[in-house]
């Protein structure tokens, strides 16, 4: 039973990597955040919805990484 417990933690670390795996941004979703972005503002997770595959926590890293200066 205590191997069961191993595998709990191999898990963990199977999806934390799995997120860091995420291509980087194409230049349509970098396009099409930049549009929303004007039209909703700092509504991550409604832009989110616009863009398959990615999640609000990760429009607004991009943003912040990319555009913060500007605003």
């Amino acid at each position: 039973m205590a191997q069961s417990g191993h595998s709990s933690t191999n898990s963990r670390d199977v999806s934390g990597s799995t997120a860091e795996s995420k291509p980087p941004f194409s230049e349509d979703e970098k396009d099409l955040v930049m549009r929303m972005y004007k039209l909703v503002g700092k509504r991550w997770s409604l832009i989110a919805g616009r863009i398959p595959g990615r999640t609000a926590e990760e429009i607004k890293a991009y943003w912040k990484n990319n555009h913060s200066n500007r605003n």
